[in-house]
This record gives structure tokens, C-alpha cells and sequence, in this order.
């Protein structure tokens, strides 16, 4: 079952849309920094962005243990951008409903960014003017993607790299992440095309 932290108001649309859902709730609150704690060992984390009280781009650093969604009314472009600068995995606009909600929680924590329509193009264009993909890569980050493209295990490239497994997903994942994948085999694919590899 999916961990979720939550930082929205009580009587929000995403909280009602979680409490229906069939995930696990670990925590609701609008203490930012309570939520921030939680976070470190959840799948992920949920963030109305009109909770009252909160800095919602710092609350999208703070939470960033775990992937971010963002749930707004608006899609205000510089909002958007701002928030997925700020690190935000996703971004729902609208009233979300429990399926609605519950499906863009699992792509999130499978690696996919979700965005509402017309959001992924607007974040795509202006990621694409910001950096280039190798720009947008850690040097740790492209060292494990060659070694993906070669075929090996996430096992073999920490053995090779002297890192933990679970480093190396964390690599693989900021990876599809930052160039907006959502596999392994798309990864290895934008890679070559790229001449990342």
C-alpha cells in the first residue's frame, strides 16, 4: 500500500479525496514542518497548494524526502513553474476527485511526472529553454544512467559504484524524473537518442 503525507486543509477537496481513497493516509496536517518529518519515510507527498498559512514552494523543498504532487484551483503558468522548480513531481489543477487523485499518487510515486492538460507542455517548452538534459543531470546521475543503458542491474551499478541499491533507484528515479520519463526502457531510449550513453 502507497504512504501518503498530506498537507491540506481539513475540509479541502484533496483531503476528502484521500480520506475516500484506498491509500494510506499517514498524515493530514498544515504543519508543513510536522509534515516534512513524516515525509523522509513515505511514498509520497501531497501538497494543496492554497493550505492557509504555508509558503507552498518552501513547503515543496521541505517535503522533498518524498516526490510532490501539487494540487492547485488554478493553473496559473508562473505557479506551475514555480512550483516544479521548487521540485514538485506533479501538478493537479481543478477539483481533484478521489480517482483522479488516487491514480496521478501512483504514477508520481512510479516515477512519472502528472500534470494536468495542457501543464506537462507548458512545463516541457520551458524546462527545454532552462537546460538542456545533460544540464539538468548530476554527475552522479549520468554515471548510473550509462551504466542503465549497458544493461546492468540496479545491484551491479552499486557494486561498481561502491553505493547502496536503494542510492541507485534514487538516481534512476530524480533521472526519469528530470527528463520526464517514465520507465527504464524510455530512459535508455531518450539516452541514445541523445547521445547521453
Amino acid at each position: 500500500m502507497i504512504s501518503v503525507v498530506a498537507v491540506c486543509a481539513a475540509r479541502s477537496g484533496a483531503a476528502t479525496a484521500l480520506a475516500a481513497s484506498d491509500l494510506d493516509v499517514v498524515l493530514r496536517t498544515t504543519d508543513v514542518g510536522e509534515a516534512a518529518g513524516v515525509a523522509v519515510a513515505a511514498d509520497v507527498a501531497v501538497l494543496d497548494m492554497a493550505t492557509p498559512g504555508i509558503d507552498a514552494l518552501g513547503a515543496i523543498e521541505l517535503l522533498a524526502a518524498a516526490p510532490v504532487l501539487s494540487v492547485a484551483g488554478s493553473a496559473e503558468h508562473a505557479a506551475v513553474l514555480a512550483a516544479v522548480r521548487a521540485g514538485a513531481a506533479g501538478y493537479l489543477v481543478g477539483p481533484v476527485g478521489m480517482l483522479r487523485l488516487a491514480d496521478a499518487i501512483r504514477r508520481v510515486v512510479a516515477g512519472e511526472p502528472v500534470y494536468s492538460p495542457g501543464l506537462a507542455e507548458l512545463v516541457l517548452t520551458e524546462h527545454g529553454r532552462a537546460e538542456t538534459a545533460v544540464e539538468r543531470l548530476t554527475e552522479r546521475e549520468a554515471e548510473v544512467l550509462r551504466l542503465v543503458v549497458e544493461g546492468l542491474t540496479g545491484k551491479q551499478i552499486a557494486a561498481q559504484l561502491v553505493l547502496s541499491p536503494r542510492t541507485v533507484e534514487n538516481h534512476v528515479q530524480n533521472t526519469l524524473r528530470k527528463l520526464g520519463l517514465p520507465n527504464r526502457a524510455a530512459l535508455v531510449r531518450y539516452a541514445i537518442e541523445h547521445g547521453l550513453a
